[in-house]
């Protein structure tokens, strides 16, 4: 099953400076504007390294992948970047509230080396769909710069919390913290106890691993790993660097993705009229209607929330659950087809309103910004409660996927705390 390993970690070192001014969101969540304005805090943000700059005059787009591939040649030369002086495991903790809410909570992950299969071997698994492109910036990334830049995020059963437990009670080496601007707090330690690091080891030897986040890059280092054939030996490019969280840890929070799209085949009576046929539709302020699917949702309920400009709301109820079921994707399981995410897809966009990619979907985590996004042009956005993580682990565990954006796990891993150079095994 899993298997794990320590490593040594290519981390900041005190001559590069302030902890606060390096460290900055995965690549994935980063606007255009929000990755020049960690650059602009310091030169050797991580940034730099994890999103480069395409200049005007590079003689292709491939140059920037060159370019992050010398500058961290060029901060490890000069000791910005120094790695661990033995193989080590890493306690993360974030310590965070949820948003727009006063609940405070703590989420634990061991950071380590994870052995990277292929899905079909069962032992690390997916949960949802990727979009290629993003994967080949990734790969041509990897391949320049042979490290891993950002950790990816995955999730083990632990069903009596005895890793949780023995990670947190890990006696640990110097911590680094940092608040994020996202108001989390981050520490990193290094866990180097010999008898600690071989009991996490075998702990995870009957493991399986869900991806909670970090599927394209995931699977960037399987084709990485894939185009050097069968070798009789490990060797670096067998592994990837992951945060492993226990799904006992009651610091584990999803947050739900909301749909904004851009244009519809159809204007909002009619769209109203063909959902009003499957669902019972309640007026509200936009403003509203995520407080009210949300306490639908927290007393068992399935409700969808429909935004059009000019503040018009509406919650969405279905008139029969079966019905709903029935209309989902054919062949797809009854835990597929029970997701929220795959109703509002397969029923609510492609059956009933026509709405495909290429009416423009965008996505965001941000209730407020969706319904913003229609008084500033888009035709509608649609709201959703959250999948659990017993939602994503049995898709997984039936082999199939969820549509694109089905989760967001929150908070994010945080980038420029530790990577990993393959010159390093």
């Amino acid at each position: 099953m899993a298997e794990i390993r320590p490593f040594r970690g290519l981390r900041y070192s005190s001559l590069a400076g302030s902890i606060d001014r390096l460290v900055a969101p995965p690549y994935d969540v980063l606007t255009l504007d929000q990755r020049d304005e960690y650059a602009s805090r310091d030169p050797h943000n991580v940034v730099h390294l994890t999103l480069p700059e395409q200049h005007s005059d590079d003689r292709s787009k491939y140059v920037k992948y060159a370019r992050s591939a010398a500058r961290l040649s060029e901060w490890r030369n000069t000791a910005i970047l120094s790695p661990e002086p033995t193989p080590v495991f890493y306690r993360y903790v974030q310590t965070y509230r949820m948003p727009k809410t006063a609940d405070a909570k703590i989420r634990t992950a061991l950071i380590a080396l994870i052995k990277v299969e292929p899905y079909s071997e069962g032992v690390v698994l997916p949960h949802e769909f990727t979009f290629p492109k993003h994967k080949e910036d990734r790969l041509r990334l990897l391949e320049a710069t042979r490290a891993h830049l950002e950790c990816i995020f995955g999730l083990y059963e632990d069903a009596d919390a005895s890793i949780l437990r023995m990670l947190s009670d890990a006696p640990g080496g110097p911590e680094v913290s940092v608040d994020s601007d996202e108001g989390v707090t981050n520490r990193l330690e290094p866990i180097s106890d010999p008898d600690i690091v071989s009991s996490l080891t075998t702990k995870f030897a009957d493991k399986k691993v869900w991806i909670a986040d970090g599927h394209h890059r995931y699977e960037t280092a399987l084709v990485f790993r894939e185009r050097l054939g069968p070798k009789d030996e490990r060797i670096p490019e067998d592994y990837m660097m992951m945060a492993l969280t226990s799904m006992s840890d009651p610091g584990l929070a999803l947050l739900a993705t909301h749909r904004i799209v851009d244009s519809m085949p159809i204007g909002p009576e009619e769209a109203l009229a063909r959902l009003g046929t499957m669902f019972n539709l309640r007026e509200v302020h936009s403003s509203r209607v995520y407080e009210d699917i949300s306490i639908l949702g927290r007393h068992g309920d399935r409700a969808f929330g429909i935004v059009f400009g000019g503040g018009r709301g509406f919650v969405a109820t279905p008139k029969s659950e079966g019905s709903l079921k029935e209309m989902a994707r054919d062949g797809g399981s009854d835990a597929l087809n029970g997701l929220d995410v795959s109703i509002l897809h397969d029923v609510i966009f492609e059956r009933l309103l026509g709405i495909h990619e290429s009416n423009g979907i965008r996505y965001t985590r941000d209730a407020h910004e969706a319904f913003r996004a229609t008084d500033q042009g888009a035709a509608a956005a649609f709201l959703m409660n959250p999948p659990s993580v017993e939602d994503m682990k049995n898709v997984a565990l039936g082999g199939e996927k969820m549509p694109q954006k089905s989760t967001y796990y929150f908070p994010k891993i945080l980038s420029g705390l530790v990577m990993w150079s393959l010159n390093d095994f």
